[in-house]
């Protein structure tokens, strides 16, 4: 059988398209390339990394040969099964052009109507767009005395006047007047209605104030100027030559007007800060939730955290107090099961779980996530301590894999290394629990009937209510806080 042309070509440039490299997800954007084209490369080999909703992942190329194209650059956010790079997989068979991208098939085949419309129609995704007008505007004819301004001066400053302002007698724009100001025609000064209400409050008179604005148009910023005249006539120091100036900060006007514009900077939401949005909101509206504070004396837990760190058993873990925090959470859980479950909308059905991935809520660069720990439940403390520094550290070197931050049951979050005394935590989407740790200090306690220095810490449970009735949340909490206050109960307990 012959193999046509086309086969061929397509046979010898090989495609990789963005995978979904996690659950669901529709897109990711591409933080760096590895490979330039050009560039060999073998099969396995990571050509790129992305960050997902969830992660930053790495992507290897599955196939053997030459780098052809790069169909996007970094930073460029692309939708999961769009081709992002080529590959020429015989590069020894001489030069020659990649396949062309296939038509889509809504685009393969024009409908009669399409062609019968008349060209110079703009292409829209419903419908066949919008039809030039067939009307022509006579043009207007300068005013005697007053020269013609120019075209797009004029459509810019028409565009700033309709856009806002009050419908009025058409009315040729005049461009500024010798003395510098923004006067019409008949002496008014051009100005949007927001500006002039501005120069009012201010106390300006908008006939002295000079216009920068397109057409002789009086902006907010001339306003300012004028209301400040010590600031505006201060002259800038020269800059040398060839070097950018720094934006000048924002000087507050007279009346304490200024320009929040100037002061303000905007940033695309994106990536993990994204998700994170998403997956907040969706739990906030969704979960009914209910949050406990319990205060309790860790100083014991405090004690046996410096004599674990002595133990031969525990040499090259991390032993800190978030580690018996987080048993004394998963022993509490085994001792009340109920709360670890999840709520099922579609089938209207409650899922009780027989296994406990705890999460971990960690800051990192790119923003909050949660990775798990999986079957923490059964884990004795040393595995429990390896996988927590393990967990902890993959995640601030931006390496979380997906499947790492998927199927939680339960959170921990701990609020106590900023600082801060406890908070009512959010649940992560489809738990039933998440406790938050608060910073562990000194304070007044009442021990063995005396006030002692004792330290001390609270502990804020929240919880879906669908799931966990008041009772079963207390008691939960108050487990956990037993256990801590007296940690010899992690071993008759659990």
């Amino acid at each position: 059988m012959t193999m046509t042309a086309s086969t061929a070509q397509a046979q010898r440039f090989r495609e990789f398209k963005m995978p979904d490299v996690g659950e669901g997800l529709t897109e990711a954007e591409i933080l760096k390339w590895y490979v330039q084209p050009g560039d060999t490369v073998t099969d396995g080999q990571v050509v790129c990394e992305v960050e997902t909703a969830k992660a930053a992942v790495e992507l290897p190329i599955p196939y053997d040969g030459v780098v052809h194209e790069l169909n996007f650059g970094e930073g460029v956010t692309v939708d999961v099964g769009t081709v992002i790079i080529s590959v020429d997989t015989d590069p020894g068979a001489g030069p020659a052009a990649a396949p062309a991208a296939q038509p889509a098939p809504q685009e393969a085949a024009a409908s009669p109507e399409e062609e019968a419309e008349p060209q110079g129609r703009q292409a829209v995704l419903v419908g066949y767009g919008a039809a030039p007008s067939s009307t022509k505007r006579r043009a207007r004819k300068p005013q005697a005395g007053v020269p013609a301004q120019p075209e797009p001066a004029r459509a810019a400053l028409q565009a700033e006047l309709n856009g806002r302002a009050a419908a009025a007698p058409a009315a040729a724009p005049v461009a500024p007047v010798a003395n510098g100001t923004g006067a019409g025609q008949a002496g008014r000064p051009l100005a949007k209605p927001p500006v002039r209400k501005l120069a009012k409050d201010l106390g300006i008179d908008l006939a002295a104030v000079a216009p920068t604005g397109p057409g002789g148009l009086i902006t907010r910023e001339d306003v300012h100027a004028a209301a400040a005249p010590a600031v505006a006539s201060v002259a800038a120091p020269a800059e040398p030559a060839g070097q950018v100036s720094a934006a000048p900060e924002s000087v507050p006007a007279e009346h304490g007007v200024v320009d929040a514009a100037a002061r303000e900077r905007r940033v695309p939401v994106k990536g993990v800060r994204k998700a994170t949005a998403q997956a907040m909101v969706a739990s906030a509206f969704t979960a009914p939730h209910v949050t406990e504070f319990i205060t309790v004396d860790v100083t014991r837990t405090m004690k046996l955290v410096q004599e674990l760190k002595q133990d031969p058993d525990m040499a090259g873990l991390r032993v800190n107090p978030l580690l018996l925090v987080a048993k004394a959470f998963l022993v509490a859980i085994k001792r009340h099961p109920e709360v670890n479950a999840a709520w099922d909308e579609a089938r209207q059905e409650i899922v009780y779980k027989d296994y406990v991935n705890l999460g971990i809520a960690a800051a990192t660069p790119r923003g909050l996530i949660v990775p798990n720990i999986k079957d923490a439940g059964v884990k004795t403390l040393p595995q429990l301590a390896a996988e927590l520094g393990d967990l902890v550290a993959t995640a601030r070197d931006g390496k979380t894999s997906p499947a790492a931050m998927t199927g939680g049951t339960v959170t921990i979050t701990n609020v106590g290394v900023f600082g801060v005394d406890t908070g009512t935590p959010i649940l992560n989407p489809g738990e039933s629990a998440i406790l938050a740790f608060g910073a562990v200090k000194l304070q007044p306690w009442v021990h063995k009937g005396k006030v002692k220095a004792r330290q001390v810490t609270t502990l804020a449970l929240s919880f879906d209510h669908r799931l966990i009735d008041g009772e079963l949340g207390s008691k939960l909490l108050a487990d956990v806080a037993a256990l801590l206050e007296r940690p010899k109960r992690l071993i008759t307990w659990g």
